[in-house]
């Protein structure tokens, strides 16, 4: 789950994928800023076929938290 995370904000982020790690975040990836937290989300969104909740987004620090988050939300869909 985090390889799809990571692609797709190394996409949305302009980045390479290989300099993103769990430990990525809006304080160490310069694009990362609050719309494009939510660009991302919204991708995630798309991608995954959920709808994330507000508790859900605000656990969302790094990209570690983000595949997390979105591996949950994938295992609760399938049940």
């Amino acid at each position: 789950m985090f390889e799809q995370v990571r692609r797709i904000a190394a996409d949305l982020f302009a980045v390479p994928t290989e300099r993103l790690t769990s430990e990525s975040s809006p304080e160490t990836v310069e694009a990362w800023d609050s719309n494009q937290h939510l660009t991302l989300v919204l991708a995630l969104e798309e991608r995954f076929a959920f709808q994330l909740y507000p508790e859900e987004i605000e656990q969302m620090h790094t990209l570690g938290d983000v595949a997390r988050v979105v591996e949950a939300k994938v295992q609760a869909v399938k049940s």
